[in-house]
């Protein structure tokens, strides 16, 4: 039985592109690091302290993937739901990576591989619906709208996102980057661009100072200060390998149109 947890609610939320309004807090944690893909996994009694620990403070926006582990991250995830208010969390995992290392990765987006994975993920999380599902890397060799067609989002995707993802060249949902578009009334199609900023840690202090955060307010001298001090053009380097250059989010409008043939 789920422990009496009750989100404080001291993070500001925002609501998702699409019919049904889905609202989230504005930070999100990110649990990839939790079962050691950028350290040693963490004890499994831990990570789930952690994960309540951040509901507890507000976050209720949780984002997983099958990749991650791979998969034992989900069955982490479904561990710690049970043990808070599953209908306050906005859960988010993602599909699309059949499998990579250090010089290759494979993506998969074909509807049938959607399918396949959108059981398995809600088996290993022990749910019976996942709040926010979406492509973890772009499959540049299938049409987006053969990948969402299984969507309850379908009618949304196909005639006004998908649309403007091509013509921006932007993905559906960016991995860690929620873009979020709004149509302006009785005008073009124009971006509106809102950040849901995810972030990981497998450390208490270092997630109550990343919520902390959001009670600075910067004015523009400190700003200036920031960009004075990291100069955008000294700022390079890539946080993954190269292989997934070419699946990147901004190839999001990339891929074949609607009724191409698939290759595999």
């Amino acid at each position: 039985m789920a422990e009496q947890h009750q989100s404080v609610q001291i993070i500001p939320r925002v609501k998702l592109v699409g019919t049904q309004g889905l609202e989230v807090s504005k930070l999100g944690f990110g649990c990839v690091g939790l079962t050691g893909f950028y350290n040693d996994p963490v004890p499994e009694d831990v990570c789930i302290s952690i994960i309540k620990h951040a509901f507890d403070r507000g976050i209720t926006f949780i984002d997983t993937s099958d990749i991650y582990g791979p998969k034992t991250n989900e069955i982490l995830i479904g561990k710690a739901l049970k043990q808070l208010p599953r209908e306050k969390v906005q859960l988010a995992t993602k599909f699309g990576v059949t499998k990579w290392d250090a010089t290759s990765v494979v993506i998969n987006g074909t509807p049938e591989y959607v399918h396949a994975c959108t059981e398995a993920s809600l088996k290993r999380l022990a749910v019976d619906y996942i709040d926010l599902y979406y492509q973890h890397r772009v499959d540049t060799n299938t049409p987006v709208e053969d990948t969402m067609e299984w969507s309850l989002w379908t009618r949304d995707i196909e005639e006004q996102i998908v649309p403007l993802c091509r013509e921006l060249v932007i993905g559906i949902v960016p991995y860690s980057l929620l873009v979020v578009v709004s149509l302006a009334a009785k005008e073009r199609w124009k971006p509106s661009l809102q950040i849901v900023i995810l972030f990981g840690t497998t450390k208490f202090k270092n997630l109550d100072s990343n919520i902390d955060s959001l009670k600075i307010k910067l004015i523009k001298e400190d700003l200036k200060e920031i960009s004075k001090a990291v100069p955008i053009n000294e700022v390079g380097g890539d946080s993954l390998p190269e292989c997934f250059s070419q699946s990147h989010w901004k190839f999001g409008g990339n891929t074949p149109p609607k009724g191409s043939k698939v290759s595999t």
